[in-house]
């Protein structure tokens, strides 16, 4: 399956296992474009560290009033059910969305085609998968990734259409998940990865060499 042929869905949460989620953002990468977003606050599950505020700036009174993570069961499952989950770095996504939600819907296991799995995963992690695309690249940090790659007036162009006023910026979730997205695209755009797959793109993004090889099914290009 082509990187184009199933909608990818770009998370990242802001919070702690202390707090759990205080913020999520989905950009939905799909044929190409990022094609919806969705974003919103959401009641923590315990105090919020004023270590963490001095990061993502959210504290108790911005999330008065929010509905939990859990609230969003719907929202979440079928995203799974219709393409891969990625984020910046996922194991801090997975980790946090299996506290709210151990197990996903019956989903298709994209790493495998004709498979089924109720995993969030497996991922598709750009913070694994660019240093491996390019040996050089340097720096894994998202903000110097979109620096690399040219990506910073593109990505303030879709902050103003898709953020919150106050959360274009990074550590504002759907700001990162955006970047995310548009690394992803930057990335694959290039002639030499034209034949992607996602398959693929989930293969390079499990480092561990056991998992690679439970995921590898058949030749992915």
């Amino acid at each position: 399956m082509h990187w184009t042929a199933a909608p990818i869905h770009f998370l990242d949460f802001e919070g702690s296992h202390s707090a759990g989620v205080v913020e999520y953002g989905v950009a939905v990468l799909q044929g190409g474009e990022v094609a919806a977003t969705a974003t919103r606050l959401c009641r923590p599950r315990g105090p919020i560290r004023a270590e963490d505020t001095a990061v993502h700036g959210l504290d108790a009174a911005a999330t008065a009033g929010a509905a939990p993570l859990a609230d969003d069961w719907e929202l979440f499952a079928g995203w799974r059910q219709r393409g891969p989950l990625a984020a910046h770095f996922a194991g801090t996504e997975n980790g946090l969305l299996k506290a709210v939600w151990p197990y996903a819907r019956q989903s298709p296991d994209f790493a495998r085609p004709g498979s089924a799995t109720n995993d969030w995963g497996p991922w598709i992690d750009t913070g694994r998968l660019i240093p491996q695309m390019f040996h050089d690249i340097g720096s894994a940090k998202l903000e110097d990734l979109v620096t690399r790659f040219a990506l910073a007036e593109e990505l303030e162009v879709l902050a103003a259409q898709h953020c919150p006023p106050q959360r274009r910026r990074y550590h504002a979730a759907l700001y990162d998940a955006l970047a995310s997205a548009l690394l992803l695209r930057a990335a694959l755009r290039r002639p030499e990865f034209a034949t992607a797959t996602i398959p693929w793109l989930l293969h390079l993004s499990a480092l561990d060499p056991a998992r690679r090889e439970a995921m590898q099914q058949r030749e992915l290009f």
